[in-house]
């Protein structure tokens, strides 16, 4: 289960240092919950400009509390993150409210989002709060497609005892890429994954942010796998996916450049996962900063036409 730190629990409510300080307190104390079974708390990159006290943004606020108080939480939310923005899901044609809010650009949004596309997501919320209640219900809207409805429902903790009572008997997090090898698979049954895909990264330090970023990818894929409608034509969600993922200088996907399709065509050919004796050229890929590593896949890119992963490993255009 990932966890969002839900930016819209500080609401200017804290009339006070004091009040403000034990409430810091306590948030702090869940994320170091968290973190004792191995999870993080993705944060907001603006996360310090929400209003605390009133007329006083986040970041003034933590200014005023001795260095010792503000520390760690001063390093979350500027350094430490991670940050749920950089690798952000929803976007900007996707309206989603709770309560008749809207919730798009926040923590709450983002993780309803995640959550409707088969990643366990919740929320740590701030107390006292107007956000001390669970679940907390996300409504999806897609105005392209008619405004269709899909209904999220995310648990949400406010008190340190009910979190860490919930995250003991929670699925554990990935710790290996042995673990994410069986993840990657169990969960993205809409794409073919050869079977010895995750072999290149064996011999590589696992990095839990790494391996993140890996599931990200496969969910992309299999998302825009299943985006065409009854008649075989893209859906705007698909649309969208290809103009955010695929397109621009900073493109999580792109294809290799012609003279590494030709220096290193060996290299980019594998082995056929259905058909034995067949090759298969995957020139294109994902791109994970961490560790330097690719996702390599091939797809026609025709509804239901399979979509063949065949390598999770180093950049292999590397000279």
């Amino acid at each position: 289960m990932e966890l969002f730190a839900n930016d819209l629990s500080i609401h200017g409510q804290f009339h006070n240092l004091r009040a403000f300080r034990d409430a810091l307190a306590r948030l702090m104390a869940m994320r170091a919950a968290a973190r004792r079974f191995g999870r993080e708390v993705h944060c907001h990159r603006e996360f310090l400009t929400v209003i605390a006290i009133p007329g006083v943004p986040l970041q003034q606020t933590l200014g005023q509390l001795a260095e010792s108080e503000r520390r760690a939480a001063f390093w979350w939310l500027t350094r430490g993150g991670p940050f749920w923005d950089d690798v952000r899901r929803h976007g900007v044609g996707d309206w989603l409210e709770h309560r008749c809010e809207v919730v798009a650009e926040t923590a709450v949004g983002e993780a309803a989002f995640r959550a409707l596309h088969d990643n366990a997501c919740g929320l740590i919320s701030v107390s006292p709060s107007d956000w001390e209640f669970s679940p907390v219900e996300v409504i999806w809207r897609r105005e392209a497609e008619g405004l269709r409805e899909r209904r999220a429902s995310l648990d949400n903790w406010w008190d340190v005892a009910a979190l860490e009572t919930h995250l003991q008997t929670a699925a554990p997090p990935i710790k290996s890429w042995d673990a994410l090898r069986d993840v990657a698979i169990r969960r993205f049954g809409g794409l073919t994954v050869a079977g010895d895909c995750f072999r290149p990264i064996a011999g590589l330090p696992f990095s839990v942010g790494a391996a993140e970023r890996v599931l990200l990818l496969f969910d992309i894929l299999a998302r825009l796998v299943r985006a065409f409608d009854s008649s075989g034509r893209r859906t705007a969600e698909g649309h969208d996916i290809y103009r955010t993922y695929f397109t621009g200088g900073n493109a999580w996907f792109s294809d290799s450049s012609d003279t590494e399709k030709l220096n290193f065509r060996n290299e980019l050919t594998f082995r056929h996962p259905d058909q034995p004796g067949r090759s298969l050229f995957c020139p294109w890929h994902g791109k994970v900063r961490h560790l330097e590593l690719r996702v390599h896949y091939t797809w026609s890119g025709r509804a239901g036409a399979p979509l063949y992963v065949v390598y999770v490993g180093p950049k292999i255009t590397k000279r």
